[in-house]
């Protein structure tokens, strides 16, 4: 197959997952879309739950092993759509359609390049192919379940729109519920211990706070507020307020030192992480793969959104068509002519790395 060829197919892949509901962990009908790839191209594969894998026909064990993921769950389109969500449609060069670029766009071109280079003998990488589900959950189920059942990877490249560039770093996330306590009282009678008023200085420092080491590819570590909720009536000053605060962490820190730092810090009564998990990850600047992007003309930064990179704890890129401002946008879309060129970025840069 050439790559034109498989550019139309995966275009039309496309198109079919559009039309499929898939919310994460109720991937199982686009899952079986993508089943319908490797049976079309005669390639060996396996379904683990809504997970989709596959290994290049030459693997050897003995050589080192690249993954190529991306996800086929989506986000639940929210009410400002004035599309179809779920109807693949065409138009003035964009293909519209919940998923179309975060992240189908980057999967069917990620399947068509491993589709590409499937059966070419004395390739000097492995390749492992895996449409996860659950990512934009985060959930149990997804690639981070998979890494037990694949084969071991040394490298990876995860597709999610960045317009072709390479991002060489991706910020981890830590999420605490925090919660600040002060008197309970009627609304009407004096309360110097209003926990609501406390709650002032609370959200400065947390504004405020600065952690020292700062990235050079990631920049500081971002503390937010993002969600406050406190009391029940109008005349009723409540016991305590909740906070949820997102941290974004840069590759300069761990999960648990960004813990143990706010935990010691924050002027809370508690605060507690929901998870350590999602730790910030990168690739080194003199990495093959990094340079024969870069020898292409493709851009290196630093990314601030999560990926499914949090779950490797091998060196990873995140790399794809689209653009990740579109992504959970209403009216989603990609341009057609993003997956082509996608595509040939693809093919090409592995080219230079695995052939």
């Amino acid at each position: 197959m050439t790559v034109q060829e498989l550019t139309k197919d995966a275009i039309n892949l496309l198109k079919q997952l559009i039309e499929t509901q898939s919310f994460s962990s109720e991937e199982d009908q686009t899952a079986s879309r993508i089943e319908t790839w490797f049976k079309r191209y005669d390639i060996d594969y396996n379904r683990t739950q809504n997970n989709v894998w596959a290994t290049n026909c030459y693997f050897d064990k003995n050589k080192p092993t690249l993954l190529l993921n991306s996800h086929h769950d989506t986000v639940r389109p929210n009410s400002a759509y004035t599309k179809d969500p779920f109807k693949a449609i065409e138009e003035n060069g964009k293909l519209y359609g919940l998923g179309s670029n975060d992240a189908g766009g980057a999967l069917v071109s990620l399947m068509a390049t491993f589709t590409y280079f499937y059966g070419v003998k004395d390739l000097k990488y492995n390749l492992v192919l895996v449409a996860s589900a659950e990512e934009e959950s985060s959930g149990p189920n997804g690639l981070n379940s998979m890494l037990s059942i694949i084969p071991n990877i040394d490298v990876a490249i995860v597709g999610e729109p960045t317009q072709m560039h390479l991002a060489v770093a991706e910020k981890g996330l830590v999420v605490f519920d925090a919660v600040v306590k002060g008197t309970p009282s009627h609304a009407a009678h004096p309360n110097e211990d209003n926990v609501i008023y406390k709650s002032i200085e609370v959200l400065e420092w947390f504004r405020d706070f600065k952690f020292e080491r700062v990235s050079e590819s990631l920049g500081e570590v971002k503390m937010t507020v993002s969600q406050i909720h406190a009391g029940k009536q109008h005349n009723a000053v409540p016991a305590d307020l909740d906070l949820v605060i997102d941290v974004r962490v840069n590759d300069a820190y761990t999960n648990t030192e960004i813990s143990e730092i706010i935990q010691s810090k924050a002027p809370c009564h508690s605060i507690t992480p929901r998870s350590l998990r999602l730790n910030s990850s990168s690739i080194p600047m003199d990495h093959e793969l990094v340079q024969a992007g870069v020898a292409m003309g493709r851009s290196t930064y630093g990314s601030p959104t999560l990926s499914d990179q949090a779950a490797l704890s091998c060196p990873s890129l995140k790399m794809g068509p689209g653009d990740s401002t579109r992504s959970h946008s209403a009216d989603e879309f990609i341009y057609l002519k993003e997956i082509e060129e996608g595509i040939q970025i693809y093919v090409e840069m592995l080219k230079r790395v695995i052939v």
